[in-house]
């Protein structure tokens, strides 16, 4: 470890945030966090009980109301004020990230900027939230409809994208008038951590933002779930969990937002720009080393144009770098555990079995740290585990059709609906794309498609509610309607 990391991760806070003041675990019980490319251990922070989490709770709805009443431009002028020092601190930000994740130096610092523009998009909504007042169509009485705070917030962020993940939750509620509780992961805490001391140096009261670190999740947020004091719940993490969550919420009626697994469809036509394609491909795929649910899954190519495309996606990830994020050239660096390997390496070993060819990579790297080789996978038959599990790591599968509507019927033969990937020159193709792919976001002939001032969020088991967005807003506000008699 540097001088320069040491220096930052003594800047960064190893309590639990309650209150407005950082405070030790129960009993102080602690948790170490690793960094993935070693193995080493990178802090110990304050490991929660439940009873911390419910202070945490206890602090947000102290909060409440006074943050309720605070006037929509006081809450955007913290919001901004926020804005500008996370990019006063972009470079600790980003390699914070890269230290507990593991993702390239160069792709965090695209995190601080695309994190950093939901403080800025929703400090601007804070003031625009509005209702309407008119007479009702029987001219009987005038109908006021407005916009409330929904009140408390539990937020259970994941471990990907340690900045964009808290504060594309954290904005919205804040401008809202939420107060809320975070629970970041035990794996990538730190970036969150930290962005938390700079909300308090923008001025942020006490209480409106608490947080608690933990490697008991269930234990600590069960309790949360089930209070009657809390309103509203936010995850972002895999399906199967959600559907935990979903059934927990479901006892109180809880008002929940779920941003949940995906399985991307990536479709190429015999008619797309080869070149854009392969671009696309390289981004859609192995952005954040291919552990996105945005993350392209399956590749679905012309059976025309699948050799060309499989050789020259193969040829660009051959000279992809390996290694740990800090070091200069890098582009894949470690998956988040032992567990993410052994998953990607037995999605790949079974695509193989069932008939498909590795083009290039396909191997686990050997240790410290735990990598796995930027892989293509070409051939892959119907059946094979990869075509309908996330993949979550960097290795590109690739499956032919022979017509547009194969390619439809292949992209939609999923449970899982967040966001799918065509390539084309036809416009009235990707018109009809849009209306075709049961997708809740989708990229046409780019590769990225994340943006705060869009929509984001699935359909089908990908999840329910969105994030960014005017829309995004809307998930901490409830509609009020009164009527008053005409004069």
């Amino acid at each position: 470890m540097t001088a320069t990391e040491q220096t930052l991760l003594s800047q960064v806070p190893t309590g639990l945030f309650i209150g407005g003041e950082w405070v030790a675990a129960e009993q102080d019980r602690t948790l170490a966090v690793v960094d993935p490319a070693t193995g080493s251990p990178l802090l110990e922070i304050a490991d929660a009980s439940p009873a911390d989490a419910l202070r945490a709770l206890d602090a947000a709805v102290a909060a409440q109301q006074e943050w309720a009443a605070t006037a929509p431009r006081r809450r955007s002028d913290i919001l901004r004020r926020a804005f500008d020092l996370v990019h006063e601190h972009a470079d600790d930000l980003a390699l914070l990230m890269t230290l507990e994740m593991g993702k390239p130096l160069a792709e965090a610092r695209g995190e601080v900027t695309y994190g950093g523009e939901f403080l800025r998009w929703f400090s601007e909504e804070a003031v625009r939230i509005s209702g309407r007042y008119g007479l009702n169509p029987e001219g009987t009485g005038r109908m006021l409809v407005s916009q409330r705070p929904v009140g408390p917030c539990l937020f259970i962020t994941p471990w990907n994208f340690p900045l964009a993940m808290a504060t594309r939750k954290i904005a919205p509620a804040l401008a809202a008038g939420c107060t809320v509780v975070v629970k970041p992961p035990a794996l990538t805490p730190l970036t969150t951590l930290y962005f938390v001391k700079l909300l308090v140096e923008a001025g942020l009261p006490a209480g409106v933002v608490n947080v608690y670190t933990t490697d008991a999740s269930s234990a600590t947020t069960a309790p949360l779930i089930t209070d009657p004091r809390l309103r509203k719940l936010s995850f972002t993490g895999s399906t199967e969990v959600g559907r935990r969550l979903l059934a927990q919420a479901a006892d109180r009626v809880l008002r929940v937002s779920m941003e949940l697994g995906g399985n991307a469809p990536f479709l190429v036509f015999d008619d797309a720009d080869l070149d854009q394609a392969v671009d696309g491909a390289m981004l859609a795929k192995f952005r954040n080393i291919g552990q996105a649910c945005t993350a392209a899954n399956r590749f679905i190519v012309h059976e025309s144009v699948a050799e060309e495309f499989a050789a020259r996606v193969a040829a660009r990830v051959a000279r992809m770098k390996v290694g740990r994020g800090t070091e200069d050239g890098v582009q894949i660096g470690p998956l988040i555990d032992g567990r993410a390997v052994a998953k990607a390496d037995e999605l790949v070993r079974d695509a193989v079995d069932r008939g498909a060819t590795v083009l290039t990579g396909g191997n686990v790297l050997p240790g410290p740290g735990t990598f796995f080789e930027p892989t293509v996978v070409a051939g892959v038959r119907s059946g094979s585990s990869i075509l309908h599990e996330e993949i979550f790591g960097p290795v590109l599968a690739i499956a032919t059709f022979a017509d547009e509507d194969e390619a439809v019927l292949l992209a939609n033969d999923t449970d899982y609906g967040l966001v799918s990937y065509a390539f084309t020159r036809d416009l009235a193709r990707g018109h009809r794309l849009i209306d075709r792919l049961e997708t809740g976001m989708m990229g046409l002939n780019v590769g990225v498609v994340s943006n705060a001032a869009a929509p984001f969020g699935g359909v089908k088991q990908s999840g329910i509610g969105r994030e960014g967005g005017p829309e995004g807003i809307h998930e901490f506000l409830s509609t009020k309607y009164t009527l008053i008699p005409a004069d």
